[in-house]
């Protein structure tokens, strides 16, 4: 873009980090937060049955002119990639028919996805690059388990996701920075800066942090992110390989009554623990 021209685009945020790392409480907060802005949600679950936006409805209206949730079910960044570019082209058209104004959006990923291939949407797609720009990706990272994360064994050919959304993320949320020491914090922050350099590391609990840290952040860089992933922009790059041992399980109470697995009731949380041999 020429120097001196405003980039009117919408600026997009890609929000990841490894299970439990705290997305969707920093998200919640995002949503509380008094900032005027208009957003729209995609929120992307790995299961088959969607549970995050039930944790998001109550904070938001879910109305055209209010914050907005796209559902997507499956891994953002192998199976469901389509489904990424049909929502934001929806949220084009629907903009340029003068029915949407938005400030941001922001994607929540799902905890196992590689924030690479969510990135290269916004750059190989002409109409997406018309209507948003890539603003960032925001990594959550749990100061309380990412060590064993970082640590963990994958398949040959799979990739550990907790290193990978370390590593291309633009900005760094060490969250529940309250469950662990001063000492703790002191080694995972050099572990991070290890694995990337370049991201500024912001510690957090429970989320809390200053939506001017998460939006519109001008954070990503183009050639940054190609010397973490030479292949960003390869449209024929190979999809990303996960370990195959990562299953969900939906158990849907809501169902009509013929259609249920389970009888309504509490949960029996030891029956629901993985049993390992």
């Amino acid at each position: 873009m020429p120097d001196g021209e405003t980039d009117t685009r919408v600026p997009v945020t890609v929000l990841t980090g490894f299970l439990g790392s705290g997305k969707t409480t920093l998200l919640n907060h995002i949503l509380e937060a008094t900032h005027g802005k208009k957003i729209a949600i995609i929120e992307n679950e790995f299961g088959e049955t969607a549970i995050d936006d039930k944790l998001l409805a109550k904070h938001t209206k879910l109305s055209s002119d209010e914050e907005i949730i796209e559902v997507l079910n499956g891994c953002i960044c192998c199976s469901v990639r389509q489904d990424l570019v049909k929502v934001v082209q929806k949220l084009a058209s629907r903009t340029a028919a003068g029915e949407l104004a938005l400030d941001a959006i922001v994607i929540e990923t799902t905890g196992l996805a590689d924030p690479a291939p969510v990135a290269q949407t916004f750059l190989v797609h002409d109409e997406i690059k018309a209507f948003s720009r890539l603003d960032g990706i925001v990594t959550m990272v749990d100061a309380k388990h990412v060590e064993r994360h970082l640590d963990a064994i994958k398949p040959d050919g799979a990739i550990n996701e907790a290193v990978a959304q370390a590593a291309f993320a633009d900005r760094l949320l060490l969250n529940k920075t309250d469950l662990v020491s001063e000492e703790d914090l002191a080694r995972i922050e050099a572990r991070l800066r290890g694995i990337n350099p370049f991201a500024p590391i912001q510690r957090c609990t429970r989320g809390s942090v200053s939506v001017d840290s998460v939006l519109d952040v001008r954070g990503f860089d183009l050639q940054r992110a190609l010397q973490v992933n030479p292949q960003l922009l390869d449209r024929d790059a190979a999809p990303t390989q996960h370990d195959k041992s990562v299953t969900s399980v939906s158990l849907d109470q809501g169902a009509p009554r013929h259609l249920r697995t389970v009888q309504r009731g509490e949960l029996d949380l030891e029956l629901a623990q993985v049993q390992h041999p």
